[in-house]
C-alpha cells in the first residue's frame, strides 16, 4: 500500500462492513463508511476516530453513489480500496415472498454494486493509478439453497457481474483491479428480517449455526485484507463453508445429474 490509502466501504453500519473499517483504519488506511443507517454508521466510525468519516448513503439510489463518490474524492482526492459490501437476505418460498421483498434484494444486492461502478469507476479511470475493487458476493453465489432464493440468486449475480467487469478492466488495459469476497457464515444482523412463518425452522437452524460457526466482523476482516494485500481475485476466507460442496455441485452439473439439496431427503 502507498502512504496514503483511502478506503470506502458500503454497509459500514454492522457486520462484515464494520469489522472491514476498523481492520483497514488498524492498518493505517482513511476509511469512509456509508450506509442508510447513518446514526449507526456514525457510531462505528465514532468508535474508529480520526481515520473515519460516516456518510449516509443509499445503495439502491444511484444519486445517492454519486454524492458517496463526490464527497470523498473532497475529503480525501483519491480512492484506494471500494468495498460494494451492502447486502440483504430474505427467507421463505419463492411464491410465497412479496414482490416488494424481491425487489429489495434485487436493488441492494445487485443495484447496489452496479450504482457503487457507476459512481467510482469513472473517477478510478481518470486518476489512472492503481486501485481495487472488491464486491461482496457469498458462498451462496456459488451454492444455491432452498428457502433463501432471493440472496443466493443475487449473490450467483454478483459472481459474475464482478466477472465482468474484470474482464471490461483488462479489455481497457486499466491500472485499476478486482476482487471477489465470497463470506461463508460471518455474524452479522444479516438474518435480523423475521421470517414468514413457513420458513420459520429454517431460519432458526440458520441464525443457531451461525452462531456456533460464524466468524465476528472483526475476526473475518483480516483474512479478507491479507487477501487485498496479496493481490488475490477470489477471496474466500473460509474455504470449508464452500467445500465440498462446489465439487460436488462442479460434478452433478458436468455429469448432468439431478442437483442435491442439503434440506431435501431423497
Amino acid at each position: 500500500m502507498s502512504d496514503k490509502c483511502v478506503a470506502v466501504i458500503t454497509g459500514a453500519a454492522g457486520g462484515i462492513g464494520a469489522g472491514l473499517a476498523r481492520e483497514a483504519a488498524r492498518r493505517g488506511m482513511q476509511v469512509v463508511l456509508a450506509d442508510r443507517d447513518l446514526a449507526g454508521v456514525q457510531e462505528v466510525a465514532d468508535g474508529i476516530g480520526a481515520a473515519a468519516m460516516a456518510i449516509a448513503c443509499d445503495v439502491t439510489d444511484p444519486a445517492s453513489c454519486e454524492a458517496l463518490a463526490e464527497a470523498t474524492y473532497a475529503a480525501h482526492g483519491q480512492v484506494d480500496l471500494l468495498f460494494n459490501n451492502a447486502g440483504v437476505l430474505s427467507t421463505g418460498f419463492i411464491w410465497e415472498i412479496s414482490p416488494e421483498t424481491w425487489q429489495r434484494s434485487l436493488d441492494v444486492n445487485i443495484g447496489g454494486i452496479v450504482n457503487g461502478i457507476r459512481a467510482f469507476v469513472p473517477r478510478l479511470l481518470a486518476a489512472d493509478r492503481p486501485a481495487r475493487i472488491i464486491n461482496t458476493a457469498s458462498v451462496g453465489g456459488f451454492l444455491p439453497s432452498p428457502l433463501m432464493a432471493p440472496y443466493t440468486s443475487t449473490k450467483f449475480a454478483a459472481v459474475a457481474l464482478t466477472e465482468s467487469l474484470a474482464g471490461e478492466l483488462k479489455l481497457i488495459k486499466s491500472r485499476i483491479e478486482v476482487s471477489l469476497l465470497a463470506p461463508g457464515p460471518v455474524k452479522s444482523g444479516i438474518f435480523r428480517e423475521p421470517p414468514p412463518g413457513s420458513a420459520a425452522q429454517f431460519h432458526t437452524m440458520m441464525t443457531q449455526l451461525l452462531d456456533e460457526h460464524g466468524l465476528t466482523g472483526d475476526q473475518f476482516a483480516p483474512l479478507v485484507l491479507d487477501a487485498v494485500e496479496r493481490g488475490e481475485y477470489w477471496i474466500i476466507p473460509q474455504p470449508e463453508a464452500l467445500e465440498p460442496g462446489f465439487s460436488n455441485r462442479n460434478a452433478v452439473i458436468a455429469e448432468r445429474r439431478q442437483p442435491q439439496f442439503y434440506l431435501v431427503e431423497e
